[in-house]
């Protein structure tokens, strides 16, 4: 009897794991998690800033219009590498949404999609985004490479990348809001 009951908790274990794993309800779930544990990203400074130096970099945007970096040259930038099969990425949008939003006008956003241009274009339009997305046509400048994603790189007006951060955060909060309006304010 105790064997039997024991492979019954195993298996429902195995189970729960498979559904967490394997399921569009364990991708959510994930993405929910990612965004309870999103924490504040970080000012970089000092010794560790690096500079954008060359802006040269060719996009492409969900309609295949032409794009590149250099047009930014001289503003505040935001640029986000992400996909749609990746939940840390996932859990970031409504708050970019919300920055879209508020601070369109000031500031570019990139919003790089690490995927199929109809598998992003689907996702955009199911969670009603209306984020500037573009794809790489060529290699982007080396300060912005990245083994993994999401990566986001918030670039002053002189080129400084001001926050490099890794995996999710919290986009919308008072943080990130007060660096981007430094940022806008500073010369």
């Amino acid at each position: 009897m105790n064997i039997r009951r024991k492979q019954l908790v195993n298996g429902i274990v195995i189970i729960g794991i498979l559904v967490f794993l394997f399921t569009p309800f364990g991708f959510q779930m994930k993405v929910y998690v990612n965004r309870i544990l999103a924490g504040n990203p970080s000012i970089v400074t000092g010794e560790n800033q690096r500079n954008l130096a060359n802006y040269n970099w060719d996009l492409v945007d969900i309609h295949g219009k032409p794009m590149n970096l250099e047009s930014s040259r001289g503003q505040v930038v935001l640029i986000n590498f992400w996909a749609t099969w990746c939940p840390p990425c996932v859990a970031e949008m409504p708050d970019f949404q919300k920055l879209v939003d508020d601070y369109g006008d000031t500031v570019v956003f990139f919003f790089i999609a690490e995927d199929d241009p109809e598998k992003v274009g689907r996702f955009l339009t199911k969670n009603s985004y209306r984020l500037p997305v573009y794809f790489n046509h060529s290699k982007p400048p080396l300060v912005l490479q990245s083994a993994s994603i999401p990566v986001t790189y918030v670039i002053d007006k002189k080129g400084n990348i001001a926050i490099r951060k890794t995996g999710a955060a919290n986009w919308n909060g008072e943080k990130a809001r007060g660096l981007l309006d430094t940022l806008l304010n500073e010369n």
